[in-house]
């Protein structure tokens, strides 16, 4: 479980994951008062063990605004 700090661009080879999960993401206020996202993923259909969260990820304004490029870039059909 982590809180994203930063988003930066990579290249390299990459492939995609054989596997799908679930995510579910929620709001939820910091220490500070800032607003944070937090989003939860559960291990895929073939996981052995019960339903339960895999990682969670939490990312601030600051973060969601890289994030929000990168998507933007990624899939130049979302941009306004």
């Amino acid at each position: 479980m982590a809180f994203i700090r930063s988003f930066t661009r990579t290249v390299g080879s990459a492939r995609p994951h054989p596997s799908e999960v679930d995510c579910q993401w929620q709001a939820l206020t910091g220490p500070s008062g800032e607003r944070l996202l937090q989003m939860s993923t559960y291990g895929s259909d073939s996981r052995q063990s019960e339903l339960k969260v895999s990682q969670t990820i939490q990312i601030d304004a600051a973060t969601a605004k890289s994030l929000l490029k990168a998507l933007k870039e990624t899939f130049p059909e979302l941009r306004d």
